[in-house]
């Protein structure tokens, strides 16, 4: 099993709320940049994209927050598979969000597929995007959709 992917994220003042936590919705922010990052580093550019006139799609998105985080604090960031149809077509995926202590700030579970950008439909994936969800860390609980 491959470690998982991670980014890590320094947030700044202007990512704090009035409590001095890290505003909630940075979490999906840096959860997002995670995951395109990883696409981007394994050759699914926004150019591979917008060539295959296709693009990942957001069905679902729930962060469990678990210890806080403030600003200025440094983060790991991971990615990793937790579903997929073995088409490529649909996929879930898990971040934590790892402090320098080693506890977990919060989880981050998504669901995802990919969508045809001109017939505005689901579709599966470029060649490029089904070998890379193959070679993408899998969690230890990782499962294939039939």
């Amino acid at each position: 099993m491959k470690p998982a992917y991670s980014k890590d994220f320094e947030f700044r003042w202007s990512d704090v709320d009035a409590n001095q936590h890290v505003m909630h919705s940075k979490y999906y922010e840096a959860g997002a940049h995670c995951r395109m990052s990883f696409l981007k580093e394994h050759g699914i550019t926004m150019e591979v994209l917008r060539a295959a006139k296709v693009g990942p799609i957001l069905f679902r998105e729930e962060c469990v927050f678990r210890n806080e985080l403030l600003g200025g604090e440094i983060v790991t960031v991971t990615f990793q598979l937790t579903k997929a149809k073995r088409d490529g077509s649909r996929f879930s995926a898990l971040h934590e969000f790892i402090k320098n202590d080693g506890s977990i700030a919060a989880t981050l579970n998504v669901d995802l597929a990919w969508i045809d950008v001109i017939r505005r439909k689901l579709t599966t994936p470029p060649p490029q995007a089904m070998e890379m969800m193959d070679h993408a860390p899998k969690h230890i609980d990782f499962t294939y959709l039939d």
